[in-house]
């Protein structure tokens, strides 16, 4: 009776250092993961600033262009329209861009 009673002692000390293990291994990838979106959030932070930025710039330009039309600088005003436009355009671009890091962190699955 006494060996029933020490093989299970030994076996719920087994059976509990298997629980801790696999807890450890599933805190740790937890960590990975976490790690991994504030990563992914900082790229995504960044580049939708410098978009705005741009953005806002190019569409600036464009209504400065678009001001200038019909009078005596016509020619500049065309000018600033088709740069401002290709700018504020890139900028969009690249708002719109930030977002991929977004969905490489939702896409990524965790057995």
């Amino acid at each position: 009776m006494s060996f029933f009673v020490c093989s299970l002692a030994h076996a719920q000390k087994v059976d509990s250092t298997a629980h801790v293990d696999q807890f450890k291994t599933a805190l740790l990838t937890l960590r990975a993961d976490v790690n991994n979106i504030q990563l992914n959030l900082g790229k995504s932070e960044r580049r939708f600033k410098t978009g705005i930025a741009v953005a806002t710039l190019g569409y600036s330009i464009t209504i400065a262009g678009g001001l200038m039309l019909g009078r005596k600088h016509d020619d500049v005003g065309k000018g600033l329209l088709i740069a401002g436009g290709a700018t504020g355009i890139t900028g969009t671009f690249l708002m719109v861009d930030a977002f991929k890091f977004l969905g490489r962190a939702s896409r990524k699955q965790s057995p």
